[in-house]
């Protein structure tokens, strides 16, 4: 799973979505050919075709794994409408023995393979969706589970809105869980404008005509963040995007054990995995204010969290690693139309990043990790604001003044700050009320010397 949690701030984008994509065609897609899978080896059973595949990859679930299955058979959906895909990838504490004993007990037609270990999500879930033969394919955590009407209720909203992807509404259990994107329901989600870009887990509903036309399957190259590339991929080539609000589809569980697949993975493979989202997104999206919001999210939620305060504890080789690994990401892909909807401090160490300043950089994440409030700063003439934070106003540093400037709702301690006028405006606006002025003044002094004249007389 790619991230459970969204990040903490919100950069400028309106929440959740509330218009439809430019260019996305309304109702629903030519219905798909569900029976022109090839048909799922093992134990599956009954011809007709399901109306969704539920993909399980299971490592060493046990005991969770029991929680998710009878979550699956209890679906309102009803079990003849449901198909059961479960990969059991080289358990070693009976996973694969349960998935075996469910499939002979269950009335949902269940198809269990058993693997040796891949290494990774990616692969148990490929070898799932290969055998898929439903409308739909959910891609369900063998460490979660559904609530009892998830199923119906999201189908029904991707028959009805005709959409590719459809979100529902996560809870939690012992783990955080993103929620900006489920504030309320929304047949089709702007993925450009909207929350549902940070939430590219693959704990989601897709289509399968769509999966089979873009020969979609997740990239078991990656150690981590291959379900933010499938997911990504799905938003921005599918026909449409839908959030479930009303309802917890989804129960993300956390493991006594603390294992996660969320954990796999050093800080190399995370910089791959962030800067392949970068490339696909710029592959997929033309140039311009879209996919400058688009790309907040792998500079936010991929790239920032590698430089923390947390950093500065770590040796000095290893930090420059870091931005020797970054320069692929911001080199073609970081620039004002993304840095404008940051907020300054997220806005700044990532300037740092892309000049590759370690020196500025370290100034900045000590100053961030101390909690320091940065001054606010308001130009009278222009109406912008600013925080001083490091090196504010230093034309040694190289730093121009924009990167300090509050272009979306930011927070100076506990105040919160607020963008100012925008500069040219406020310029046009000053003019104005001087040309004003000027014009009352000298409609004085004509009456003034009128009345001269007449008392002259």
């Amino acid at each position: 799973m790619d991230d459970p949690l969204e990040p903490p701030h919100a950069p400028g984008l309106p929440d959740p979505a509330a218009a439809p994509a430019p260019g996305t065609p309304p109702g629903p897609p030519p219905a798909e050919d569900a029976e022109g899978a090839a048909p799922a080896a093992g134990r599956t059973t009954g011809p007709p075709a399901p109306d969704v595949s539920v993909v399980v990859g299971a490592f060493d679930a046990m005991p969770y794994l029991i929680r998710c299955l009878e979550s699956v058979e209890s679906q309102t959906l009803g079990p003849d409408r449901i198909e059961l895909l479960a990969v059991d990838d080289g358990s070693t504490d009976g996973t694969g023995e349960y998935l075996e004993a469910f499939a002979a007990r269950s009335a949902v037609r269940t198809t269990v393979v058993r693997q040796p270990n891949s290494g990774g999500p990616g692969g148990p879930r490929n070898r799932g969706l290969a055998l898929a033969r439903g409308r739909y394919v959910f891609f369900l955590d063998a460490d979660d589970f559904l609530g009892d009407e998830a199923l119906e209720r999201m189908t029904a909203m991707a028959d009805r809105a005709g959409t590719d992807v459809v979100l529902g509404r996560m809870a939690g259990r012992g783990r955080g869980v993103p929620r900006s994107m489920f504030t309320r329901t929304v047949e089709r989600a702007d993925v450009r404008t909207s929350r549902v870009v940070y939430a590219l887990s693959a704990q989601k509903l897709f289509r399968r005509e769509l999966l089979t036309r873009r020969g979609l399957t997740f990239d078991e190259s990656f150690a981590t963040g291959e379900d933010a590339l499938f997911t990504m991929e799905a938003y921005l080539a599918g026909r449409g995007v839908s959030v479930v609000a009303d309802y917890d589809c989804y129960y993300l569980v956390g493991r006594e054990d603390g294992k996660h697949a969320t954990r796999r993975g050093g800080h190399e493979s995370r910089f791959a995995a962030v800067t392949a989202l970068a490339v696909l997104i710029a592959r997929l999206e033309p140039p311009g204010p879209g996919r400058d919001l688009l790309m907040v999210r792998p500079f936010t939620v991929g790239l920032l969290q590698q430089f923390s305060p947390a950093l500065l504890r770590r040796p000095e080789a290893e930090q420059r690693e870091r931005l020797r690994l970054a320069a692929p990401l911001t080199g073609p892909y970081w620039n004002r139309g993304v840095a404008a909807h940051l907020k300054v401090a997220e806005r700044l160490v990532l300037e740092c990043v892309a000049r590759g300043r370690l020196d500025l950089l370290s100034g900045v994440l000590e100053h961030i990790g101390s909690g320091a409030v940065p001054r606010v700063v308001r130009r009278r003439l222009t109406g912008r604001v600013y925080l001083a934070l490091p090196y504010f106003g230093d034309r040694r540093s190289g730093l121009p003044a924009r990167t300090y400037r509050v272009t979306v709702p930011d927070r100076a301690g506990g105040a919160r700050v607020l963008p100012g006028a925008d500069g040219r405006s406020r310029v046009r606006e000053i003019a104005g009320a001087i040309r004003r002025r000027a014009r009352r003044i000298g409609a004085l002094r004509a009456l003034r010397d009128a009345g001269i004249r007449m008392w002259n007389r």
